[in-house]
């Protein structure tokens, strides 16, 4: 039903008409996973459906020198044992916290655990390492260490024990899973049991069956051995590492894959290594040195008994390290680099749990009372997740930035059971400057919010312990106080025309109009936000105007243009009601002259009559003259060989620009005026020209010439006249 509602609620306002956002009242609405997950929980579990609710107890048992904690095997009565590396060191951890070390190897790593039924440990190393068996006497409780087995491969990854207590070692490079049996002298006898054609064996499990289960590095191959040795692959996973397994009573195979099998090369840490760190390169890694940051991203795969695999889970930002089943049977896996926690359901929902204090969660092992040891990298230490909630759980949420200074109104909440809520508000975006105090929400009579007006808010859900409350939806209304709309800049540009759609090509007839400035944030000071240049067409007639506006309120903006000329006091309307940021007009609306124009923007779109504000901006003093200048007193005579010409070209506003003329319709002939300096309104012109010679007979005969001239003004307005000589 949630999911429905949500899709309701999407198809309604993807239709509205958008000025509804900006309009009175806003809200602050968290309904989603997305939305809770920007939080912070502390004992609540978010449900991939987007609901908080308590989450088990989790709690730091020990926190060992070694950075890395690769395995973890515990015993009926609690007590785990750790495979560390960055010292590589097997730890004895005692339910109460009480650590000892019984076990220094020579070697970098200790990789992988097991333990037998008579309290055995045996401890794999990396990299050429062994497996060691370590004994504890009756009379002592030190661990004598002894070499177990030497499988003389690079690398150790996995062990695990049948029940006739027969030890199988998945190893690299070569891929080779042995199997090792005690000897008379308690001495490991082992050999090649399984050989894959993958680099490594990554993860081995046995089923109920007692059919061993193995994961492979390369290929992401999950297989199924039989006690003779015969292997059957289950499934090629899309990722290339499998890195963990897990098996319920239902026989079904549960895996994690990781690393795209697109990326593999030759010299590539395993992603599961390089992904936790710089310090893992003290490590050889299974196929090279380290050559750049891990893929990121895991899958969740399920095998049932009938062999038809299917994708549980799949995220883009973790890598998944270990796999194990809390006391429901729910399956867990522990993830990094964020070290979370998390329970996914054979329909593919899953819960973020827990995220412990360290990278990666790297392993799990049974604790009494039904609770589940989890072990951590970056820092190496011991967790313990509770069968139930232990404590009270809090999430606080991420802080709503309303841009500008709001009143809050009430919440619109959607939960059950028993739990609290709290605001708290501040005008700096971290909550521990100087924001307001907690103050509870009354979620079953008025959930009206009692936080000061300001522009940041945060809430809070606190749940008792034991509490069966889930919340679904929060929401909070508010009203941002109304800011005026600020126009930052406006440009002008004579002699160009914008089209209706503003849809012109570059081209030799169009003209650029660029603002100079970005947009100014009051509140937020400078913004990211680059304004592209408008294609404007080229045109003697028109004045094209373009301007940049925002509003902090997101309000929609309507605006009016006004101009005022040299001299005058008051500004005149040129239009209004205009919704684009771009207009045009026509020059000769207006008479010859400087002008000024004042872009005028309202967010009265959005607020009722009474409350809205504007904002205003004047453009840069701007020139227009259409009329052409006047040819005066053009008079010309003939001088032998040579014509003499002399007349006024006369402008209203601007300076003439240039003069030329033509005798006989030849060709155009630049002339300067007397004093040669064109910088007047008025120039006089007084010039002697050849007259030209012309090769055709009845042209040659003719003793009349007519001469033209042209004279422009500083805006290309162009005047013309001739006068007939003899």
């Amino acid at each position: 039903m949630k999911t429905f509602a949500r899709l309701c609620f999407s198809i309604f306002f993807l239709f509205i008409v958008p000025s509804l956002f900006a309009q009175g009242t806003q809200t602050w609405d968290q309904q989603t996973y997305e939305d809770f997950s920007k939080g912070t929980t502390k004992g609540i579990a978010l449900r991939s459906d987007g609901r908080l609710d308590l989450a088990p107890g989790f709690e730091t048992i020990y926190t060992s020198p070694s950075t890395y904690i690769w395995d973890a095997a515990a015993q009926v009565d609690g007590t785990v044992f750790l495979a560390a590396g960055s010292p590589a060191r097997v730890y004895r951890v005692t339910p109460d916290g009480k650590s000892t070390v019984v076990f220094e190897p020579k070697e970098l790593q200790v990789q992988a655990l097991a333990l037998g039924k008579d309290g055995t440990v045996y401890a794999a190393t990396s990299p050429d390492g062994k497996v060691y068996r370590l004994t504890r006497s009756e009379k002592d409780s030190d661990y004598t260490a002894s070499t177990y087995f030497d499988p003389k491969t690079k690398y150790i990854w996995s062990l695990a024990l049948d029940k006739d207590g027969h030890l199988y070692v998945g190893t690299g490079d070569r891929g080779e899973i042995f199997r090792v049996t005690a000897n008379k002298n308690g001495e490991g006898e082992g050999s090649v049991f399984f050989k894959s054609d993958e680099a490594h064996i990554r993860a081995l499990a046995f089923s109920s069956s007692g059919d061993l289960i193995a994961g492979s590095d390369g290929s992401g191959l999950i297989y199924r051995i039989s006690p003779s040795g015969d292997g059957f692959v289950l499934y090629s996973a899309p990722k290339k590492e499998i890195t963990a397994l897990a098996l319920d009573a239902a026989g079904n195979i549960y895996a994690a894959g990781v690393g795209e099998k697109r990326n593999v090369s030759p010299g590539q840490l395993s992603p599961i290594l390089s992904a936790m760190g710089p310090g893992i390169n003290t490590i050889p890694s299974m196929i090279g040195p380290a050559s750049g940051a891990a893929p990121a991203g895991s899958d969740v795969y399920m095998i049932p008994p009938d062999g038809a695999p299917q994708k549980l889970w799949t995220t883009k930002d973790d890598l998944v390290y270990a796999l194990a089943f809390d006391s429901q049977q729910h399956l867990l896996a522990g993830t990094g680099n964020r070290g979370r926690i998390v329970s996914i359901e054979k329909d593919g929902t899953f819960s973020d749990l827990i995220k412990a204090g360290a990278n990666q969660i790297t392993a799990f092992a049974q604790a009494p009372k039904g609770a589940l040891y989890a072990a951590s990298s970056n820092l190496g230490k011991l967790f313990r997740l509770s069968a139930t909630a232990d404590s009270e759980g809090t999430f606080e949420s991420d802080v709503f930035d309303a841009h500008t200074f709001s009143r809050w109104g009430r919440m619109q909440i959607r939960g059950t059971g028993n739990y609290q809520v709290f605001t708290r508000s501040g005008n700096v975006d971290n909550p521990d400057r100087n924001w307001s105090a907690w103050k509870q929400v009354d979620v079953n009579k008025d959930p009206r919010v009692e936080a000061p007006s300001a522009r940041f808010i945060q809430w809070k859900l606190v749940i008792p312990r034991h509490s069966n409350a889930v919340l679904d939806d929060l929401i909070i209304n508010y009203l941002s106080k109304n800011v005026a709309p600020v126009v930052d800049e406006v440009v002008v540009q004579t002699g160009a025309r914008f089209n209706s759609n503003n849809v012109i090509k570059p081209t030799n007839d169009t003209i650029s109009v660029t603002l100079s400035s970005q947009s100014q944030n009051m509140i937020l000071g400078p913004q990211p936000h680059f304004e592209p240049s408008m294609m404007a067409q080229k045109d003697k007639s028109g004045v094209a105007v373009r301007w940049a506006a925002h509003d902090d309120n997101d309000d929609d903006l309507t605006f009016s243009i006004y101009y005022r000329g040299d001299g005058e006091a008051g500004w005149k309307l040129l239009k209004d009601g205009i919704t684009d940021k771009f207009y045009s007009f026509d020059a000769a609306l207006l008479p010859d002259g400087g002008y000024t124009l004042k872009v005028v923007a309202s967010d009265s779109p959005s607020h009722s009559p009474g409350e809205a504000l504007t904002g205003a901006k004047e453009s840069a003093r701007f020139e227009v003259d259409s009329t052409p200048p006047r040819v005066e007193g053009l008079s010309g005579r003939v001088d032998g060989a040579r014509i003499h010409v002399t007349f006024t070209a006369h402008d209203t506003f601007s300076p003439i620009k240039r003069a030329e003329y033509s005798i006989d319709a030849g060709d155009w002939q630049y002339i300067e005026p007397v004093g040669q300096l064109s910088d007047s309104p008025v120039e006089n012109y007084d010039f002697t020209a050849e007259i030209p010679h012309s090769s055709d007979r009845f042209a040659a005969t003719s003793t009349e010439h007519v001469i033209t001239v042209r004279a422009y003004d500083r805006f290309d307005n162009m005047a013309s006249a001739k006068v007939v000589v003899k």
